[in-house]
Order: structure tokens, then sequence, then C-alpha cells
């Protein structure tokens, strides 16, 4: 790809945006050298690079390339024999150091998708030990540690030691009767030796070597004679000092310099690496997607965002080429995006050419191409006396002469800057030769007989940038399919050009010209309402889905409750089963051991009697308590509505309900006549509508415990059920010694009666029976007499 085209597109500052991510200054030079690879796999390559070192910082937390500067030169330095300074050595420090976290880090991942960036940081270097002495014993850029050696340590306590023994000396002097001879009570240095400042007329008085005096001359910086002994040994030490810090720097610069080779690697590696933490953390902090690449010409971009626009502004593109068209002729408004929405499409593939997610949406894609041809703006040169029409065609020609099936050529305004006529038939000649070579493409254009041409011809298609004639604004978004209307008066009318030249102007528009662009505009503004349209019967559809999976969910939901129900039911059916089996068993088996015994007595036939009625009775429990397992299902908020028939519990009675409160979590219920509130734990939900099971077997009368019962109502009773209970009020009738007992029956079509009739004359313990005499209920009541 040439320089001018990648100027053109702004590659470079894209590049630069990126650099601002890098950690270092060789991070910083690798992106910007960077050029996109016409190399398929090449490029992929670097988008897997980026892909892995976005994992590695945003899955892993692993941090980027710490900070260094180069140490190529001071080390190859130190190899040669030089003795580093402390900034120098520090230097080295930080890129040993550099160069072991990032082996470090990448190192402990586990990733089998981690693999192109663990064969960089495999070949990086690092010494540990070194570079940790070298940070032990170096403590700034100017100083080494009292304990880099234990010399060197030695020696800086004896200076510590001596010069704290000097000062003690001179202060005895300061403060002693000679003190008046000084100018200043303090003690001060000159030529690395302690000296005291001494007025010039005293100073015959102060014994010593004077090292120094005064502009105004009426000081003196003696040395007193009584230290001069410890000045000098004070110096010998200093010198001792350096000696030994040169030691030091000389011993670490050796190790240096014996890995000077590694270290220049490491610069270069580092420098790689922290271009691609770079080329991560720019797509991140952009909303980058990485883009699948091809090198068949595909491009399929979807909600394409410009980098260079601001994000709040910028409107995204989609934009298709190279499957069932190699062009797109583009048409439209002025300032309407052909041209940012063209030099889009050319950017995000020289993007991905470096390495660069682009800002899109996932499932992109971009193709590789070997050239990248742009003929964008004006490029009128003075120098070289080219007018705006002379440079495009000199841009024209280059390309042309140089395009072929693996180019991506990009033409704004195609034969603009001359004469109408001869421009578009110029535009039509240069789209078709480019097509005829298999380049891929955008142009954009204003001329009418090239919108025709673009249907005419196979390989290109027409599009256009959509234009709100309402608002007389641009809407940016790029519709396949349709050219676009220049509509260049009604810009020019928004932006204020006076009203009766613009009804000049249209006046001498063609009728062709006028036609076609109405046309043109009308069309346009039926497809934006039509799209229109559809999006808010998309937005009704979504809406309705949701609400139809809402009801369904609900609906899964009850059926999974009534299946818990019904499960529950089934359970407590079994144990009841179990349980009334276990007692029927019971009873039974205390029923043979009386009828065992080898006499029976009449207690024994009374105790058999009883037990056999208490089997009856638990068998009669079951199927009612089984009946009302299938009839009713326990009221909830889900199953609650006005109108549902339930069974009240407490009341043994059916009712409707006719409110619902959920915050008191209770219903009204209307059972007749009578209205309650019932909280929700004390109904039942009817699953049908027969009548709820009442107890049938209703005694009329209720005497107190210690009065025997005499007579039985049995109306409205089966025959089956009638006769049980007239067994049973007869046992309990001899238990309570009576000798006659009335059997209310009711006249109806005298089944029941006969049915009784017919029962008592085979029952061992009645003696007689009648019919009711008049008052007594004639035949609708049988008194019996008991033996």
């Amino acid at each position: 790809m040439g320089n001018y085209s990648l100027e053109k597109l702004e590659l470079n500052k894209i590049l630069s945006a990126v650099s601002e991510y890098a950690a270092t200054k060789g991070g910083k030079a690798d992106i910007l050298a960077c050029r996109p690879s016409d190399d398929l796999s090449e490029v992929r390559r670097r988008l897997s690079l980026t892909f892995e070192c976005d994992k590695l910082l945003y899955k892993y937390g692993i941090g980027k390339i710490e900070s260094f500067v180069s140490v190529n030169e001071a080390a190859v330095r130190a190899k040669k024999g030089s003795t580093l300074s402390c900034a120098e050595l520090l230097d080295c420090a930080a890129l040993l150091r550099s160069a072991r976290c990032a082996f470090e880090s990448i190192d402990k991942v586990v990733d089998d998708e981690i693999t192109l960036i663990r064969a960089y940081s495999n070949r990086l270097y690092y010494d540990k030990f070194t570079e940790e002495d070298i940070f032990d014993k170096i403590i700034s850029v100017d100083s080494v540690s009292d304990h880099a050696s234990e010399r060197l340590y030695t020696i800086r306590s004896k200076i510590k030691q001596l010069n704290e023994k000097i000062r003690e000396r001179l202060s005895e002097y300061v403060t002693g009767k000679d003190g008046e001879y000084l100018q200043d009570g303090i003690v001060t240095i000159r030529n690395d030796r302690y000296v005291i400042p001494v007025k010039a007329e005293h100073k015959s008085h102060v014994k010593g070597f004077v090292h120094d005096r005064s502009k105004t001359g009426a000081t003196f910086f003696i040395e007193p004679e009584y230290i001069l002994e410890l000045n000098n040994e004070l110096i010998a030490l200093q010198i001792d000092e350096r000696e030994e810090v040169e030691a030091v720097l000389k011993a670490l610069s050796v190790r240096v310099g014996s890995m000077s080779e590694n270290v220049a690697e490491d610069e270069i590696i580092l420098a790689e690496l922290d271009g691609m933490f770079a080329r991560a953390e720019y797509s991140y902090a952009h909303k980058c997607t990485m883009p699948s690449v091809n090198d068949r010409g595909i491009i399929r971009i979807i909600k394409g965002r410009h980098p260079l626009i601001d994000k709040n502004k910028v409107v995204p593109v989609s934009v298709e080429l190279g499957e069932r068209y190699n062009f797109l002729l583009l048409s439209g408004a002025n300032t309407g995006g052909k041209t940012v929405t063209m030099k889009t499409v050319g950017l995000f593939c020289a993007m991905a050419a470096c390495g660069l997610y682009i800002p899109a949406c996932e499932g992109s894609q971009v193709a590789v191409f070997k050239h990248v041809f742009c003929d964008i703006g004006d490029s009128q040169s003075i120098e070289e006396s080219l007018s705006t029409f002379s440079s495009h065609m000199t841009n024209i020609a280059y390309i042309c002469n140089n395009a072929d099936n693996k180019s991506l050529v990009l033409i704004d305004e195609l034969g603009g800057g001359t004469n109408p006529d001869e421009g578009q038939a110029l535009a039509k000649a240069v789209v078709k030769y480019l097509l005829d070579c298999g380049a891929k493409g955008i142009v954009t254009t204003h001329f009418t007989p090239l919108k025709e041409f673009a249907y005419t011809v196979k390989g290109i298609e027409n599009a256009s940038m959509e234009f709100d004639s309402d608002t007389l604004k641009p809407l940016y978004r790029l519709k396949t399919g349709l050219p676009g209307a220049s509509n260049a008066l009604i810009i020019a009318r928004r932006l204020g050009l006076n009203g009766g030249i613009l009804k000049q102007a249209e006046s001498y528009l063609s009728d062709g010209a006028r036609d076609f662009e109405n046309i043109l505009r009308r069309a346009e503004d039926s497809r934006i309402k039509a799209e229109e349209k559809l999006s808010e019967a998309l937005a009704l559809e979504k809406n309705w889905r949701e609400k139809v999976n809402s009801v369904n969910a609900k609906i899964e939901e009850i059926n999974r409750e009534k299946e818990k129900i019904a499960k529950s039911a089934r359970s407590e059916s079994r144990r009841i089963i179990s349980e009334r089996t276990e007692q029927a068993e019971s009873i039974l088996a205390e029923i043979e051991d009386i009828f065992k015994k080898a006499e029976v007595s009449q207690k024994d036939l009374i105790a058999a009697r009883t037990l056999k009625n208490k089997l009856v009775n638990s068998a009669y429990e079951e199927e009612e308590s089984k009946k009302k397992i299938e009839e009713f299902v326990p009221a909830t908020p889900m199953n609650i509505k006005n109108g549902v028939n339930v069974y009240v519990k407490r009341m043994d009675c059916r009712g409707i309900i006719t409110d619902y409160s959920e915050n008191k979590d209770e219903a009204e219920v209307t059972c007749g006549s009578l209205k309650m509130h019932i909280k929700l734990k004390d109904l039942s939900v009817c699953l049908n509508d027969e009548k709820v099971p009442v107890n049938k077997v209703k005694i009329v009368k209720s005497l107190p415990k210690d009065r025997p019962i005499l007579e039985i109502n049995v109306l409205g009773l089966t025959v089956i059920e009638a006769l049980y209970e007239v067994d049973n009020f007869i046992d309990k009738a001899l238990i309570d010694n009576l000798d006659e007992i009335k059997v209310i029956h009711g006249v109806g079509t005298g089944k029941l009666k006969n049915a009784i009739a017919e029962h008592l004359k085979k029952h061992k313990r009645v003696e007689s029976f009648r019919s009711g005499k008049y008052g007594e209920g004639e035949t609708g009541v049988t008194f019996i007499k008991l033996k």
C-alpha cells in the first residue's frame, strides 16, 4: 500500500493514537513504523497476537510491559570494559525486571489459545540475581548503598565517626575563649576540608592553613593545626570510598557487559510485545471487534464507526462489497457522508492489515489487498502547475495503470472538475475498465448518467446516503440498491441561498434531469417511510412475542405446580391406603382372635360387631379422603380469581370467589346468602362442578351423652349406606340396653323401606319390627324390638 493512499485514509492518525497506549519508546516506535501487510497469513497472525494480548489483559489481568529506557549502547560500552554510571546500571536493571515480569506473567497463564505471545516471551532473557543486586546496591542515580560491600560499609562508618570527631573539636574552639576571633559561630568546608571563619584582623591569632577568603576580605577560612591530621585522615578515607564505589560499579558493569547481546534482543522483543499490548488496549478502549479476513476481496462491515469521529456524533454505517458486486456507486447529497463511508472501508482494511481490531459489530469481515488506491479530496498543486482536474486525472491514470484483481480502489467524485458531459463519459469508461480488471472499490458521484450506467453494467451496484427531505438534513445511513438524489438546490436553500436564484436555477434544469431527481427523491422518501413502518412492525412483533413467551412461561409454571400437587396427592393416597390397610389387618386379626375361642359369648359378639363397624368406617374415610384428593387442589394466588368455585374446609360447604386481596392473602367467598373473608390456606379450588361431599349421616336429634339415642334418620341414603347405619345403630342400642328403636326412612318409592324390612328379617338381634301407627310416622318409619 502506498504512503499517499495511507495518508489519505489517515492511518497515520490511528497509529499515533494507538502509540499513546505503549509504555516504552520502542513500543511507540514499533507502532508508528507499522505498515499494512498484503499477506493473508501475516495479517491473521497479527490479529491473533492482538487477540491473545486482549485475553491476557482483560481475562487474566496480566499487566502490560513495564517501562524502561534503551540500554543497548551502555551494555555495549560495558562489554568493552567501561564502567557504567549508577543511572545506567539502574536502567539495565529496569530492563531485566521488565523482561522477567513479562516472562513470568505470561508463563503462569494456562491457556491453549495463548501460543504466539508465549513464543515471544519464551525468547526473553532475564537475570533476577543481577537485577536484584543492582537495585540493592544502587539506591539512586548518583548514590551507592552503604551495604554494597563490606569494605564500603566499614569505610563509610569510619568517615561518619571522623566527621563527628572533627565537628566536636571545632565546636569546642567556636564556643571557647577563642570564639571572639570568629566571624560566625559556624563550621564550614573548603576544598573538602573542615575550616572556621576567622575575622581578618584576628587571623594571626589562629594557627593553621588559610584555604579561602571572602569576597569582601573581611573573613578568612582557616583550617586549625590541631585538626590537620584529622582532615588528612578524612581525605584518605574519602579516596578509599571513591575507589570502593568504583569497584562496585565496575563489578556490576562487567556482569551487564556479559549479557549485552541478550539485552539488545530483549529490547526488540519487549518493544514488539509493548506494541501488541497497545493494540489490544486501543481496541478495548474504542469498543472494537476482531474482524475475519480473506483474500477474495469480500468486505462486510456491520455498523462500522469511523474512529476519528467523535463517538457521540458518529453514525454507524454498514457496507457490503465483493460478493454480489465488486463496486459500489455511491451517490446522494453533499455532506451526506459519502466520503466518510468510503474512507471508513479503506481504513478498516488497513487497520486489520496492521493487526488492529476495527470499531464495528461482531461478524464484520474485511479483505487483504495488495494495493489500496485512493483519489480523495482536492490535490491541486501550485508548485507543479496542476489544476484540480489535472491532479485528479493524474491519480486516475496511475490507478488504472496499476490496478488488478488484488486492488481496492476508492475514488471520490470521479470525472468531476471538468465539463459534465465529458466528465460522466470519462467516469463510465474508468469504472468499466476497473470492473474488467477485477478490482474492488467504491466510487462517489453526482452524475445522473453514471447512476443509470450502474443499472446496465454487471458487477457494480448503486447505493445512496439517506437524506431527510422534511428536515433538509442528511441521515448518514447507507442504503444499497437505489441511487440517491443530489439535493443540491435543497441544500442550497437550507444554507441560505436567495429564493429567486433557486427558482431561476430550477428553470434551467432539463426536464429529464428534473424528473429523474424527483423520482429518486420520492423513491427515497417512500423507502424511508416504509422502513420506519417496518421497524414499528418489528417492534410490535417483538413486544407480542415477549408477551406470548411470558404467558407460555406462566402456563408451564402452572403445569409444573399441578404436577407437583398431583404427585403430592398420589403420595398421600399411598400413605393413607397403607395406613388403612395396616389398621384393617389389625382389626381383622382381633376379630379372628374372638372367633377362635371355644365359646363365643354375647359380649364377644358385640365386640366383634364393633370391630366390624370400625373396619367399614375406616374404608369409608379412605374413600372420602381419596375423593377429596381427586376433586380439590389447594388454593394459591395462581389459581384464585373471581368466579372460581371453592370448598371452604372449616364450614364444610361450597362457595364462589367474589373478590381476592393479594396483600391480605385472603378471598371474599359467597356461600348462598352468606359472604365471608377466608384465608387462602382454608380454601380448596374445585376441579369440577360436582357438589362438595358432605357428611350424609344426619342425626336428627342430639341428646346429652348420658341419654341413649332412640332413633336414626336414614333419609337420602342409598340402600347400602342405610343398612350399614341401621346395623351400627342396633349394635349401639344393644350396648345401651334398649328394647325398642325407631328408623326414619320416609315413604318415597318404598325401596328403602322394603330393603330395611328384608334385612331385619334375617338379623339375629331383632325380635320383631313394625311400621309406625297414626301419629308415629306411619309407613315412613319402622319400629324395631330387640332381643
